[in-house]
């Protein structure tokens, strides 16, 4: 089979069928800015770039819901949304340049494969809880639709989760329909400045635990400086209308009494920059991203030594650039409560190291059961997360 560009859901049927038919694995992809993010797979055979199935399909704003093809750019989402100011709740990254591909050219079907959320997951939770339903085609070449268009929805396999994080191993989406929220009318971020890592994690663990609805949730070491930052640093970012912001901010200055607390200017680009791994931009480091319960956040950092680190989500996300990977960062982020992803690193590591968390026998059992319930030919991706699925 020849490369395949689709533009319509009937194409991609017509390209699954013809997989099939020539038992040639699928390679899905899109603007292509993550292409070596996860296993080193080799040939996939067809390539079915999805880049050209683009467009917002139905946007109701008065409904807070918006839909979509998978090729259609984050970035223009992001600008209809706020028009109406409104935004995606899990603050899709741009990793683009984390890959030295372009900016602002990552699509929605990628974020939701690869799983991506920005720093406002801290208040409003992860993409599989924004992803109301989906269509897309299985591995037997049918079209099918999971999920719905409404928020409220309780019936049948919550399918829309599985897909969150799939990186495409399942079925190929063809329209997507998120749950959007509101943007409140002001944003204020303050700097918090501290003497160790273990403080500036216990003043975000503190800001979270309150009622003050932080939408960014940061702390920085030697990576302050990378963002425009100056020494150890715990970023806190609050949003709201005038008045409710305005007593926030009296409320955080009570819970951080005695504390060097100011605000910070270009917080929402400092948080952007954050969620998109720009401290790893233009180094040669590997990264990992380690998702672990806030309180072990500073114990994994000083069991792991690494050479460039900072934590997201109030110590909940914690991103690691080792200078060498090796499968003991896995087992740490076991030991401390979490799991690793080894994000970026070269082929050769990536042979080497698993990027993704390994799997016990009954979980990797289920995930066998999964992918033959959805691709029983092994079209889509293979390799791409397990080997040899």
């Amino acid at each position: 089979m020849t490369d395949i560009a689709a533009t319509t859901e009937a194409q991609v049927v017509d390209a699954v069928n013809g997989a099939r038919d020539w038992k040639s694995p699928l390679n899905i992809v899109g603007n292509r800015t993550k292409r070596a993010f996860g296993c080193v797979t080799g040939s996939w055979g067809t390539v079915l770039d999805v880049s050209r199935l683009n467009g917002i399909v139905d946007y109701k704003p008065e409904e807070l819901i918006l839909t979509a093809r998978p090729g259609t750019p984050v970035a223009e989402i992001v600008a209809v949304l706020a028009e109406k100011h409104q935004r995606l709740g899990f603050d899709p990254p741009d990793w683009g340049p984390l890959f030295d591909a372009t900016a602002n050219t990552g699509t929605i079907g990628g974020a939701i494969s690869c799983d991506l959320n920005g720093p406002a997951r801290v208040r409003y939770g992860a993409v599989r809880d924004h992803l109301l339903g989906f269509h897309g085609v299985n591995g037997f070449g049918e079209a099918f639709k999971a999920g719905s268009k409404v928020v409220k929805n309780v019936t049948g396999f919550d399918l829309p989760k599985l897909v969150c994080g799939g990186f495409g191993t399942l079925c190929a989406m063809t329209e997507v329909t998120l749950r959007v929220f509101p943007k409140p009318e002001f944003a204020a971020t303050f700097v918090c400045h501290v003497p160790s890592p273990a403080a500036g994690l216990s003043v975000l663990r503190r800001v979270w635990s309150s009622p003050l609805e932080a939408t960014g949730l940061a702390y920085l070491p030697a990576a302050a400086a990378r963002v425009g930052l100056d020494g150890d640093v715990a970023l806190i970012r609050l949003e709201g209308a005038a008045a409710p912001l305005e007593e926030k901010r009296v409320a955080l200055e009570h819970l951080l009494d005695g504390h060097d607390l100011a605000e910070q200017a270009g917080g929402d680009t400092i948080f952007a920059r954050l969620g998109s791994g720009a401290p790893f931009v233009g180094n040669a480091l590997d990264v990992w991203r380690v998702a672990i319960p806030p309180s072990h956040a500073d114990a994994l950092v000083k069991a792991l030594a690494p050479t460039l680190w900072y934590a997201d989500w109030a110590g909940g996300m914690v991103w690691i650039g080792m200078e060498e990977s090796g499968a003991h960062i896995h087992d740490l982020a076991v030991q401390h409560g979490g799991h690793a992803t080894l994000v970026r690193a070269s082929e050769a590591t990536r042979a080497r190291v698993s990027p993704f968390p390994p799997l016990s026998p009954e979980r990797l059992a289920l995930t066998r059961a999964v992918k033959a319930a959805f691709d029983p030919l092994g079209l889509f991706n293979p390799g791409r997360m397990v080997e040899g699925l």
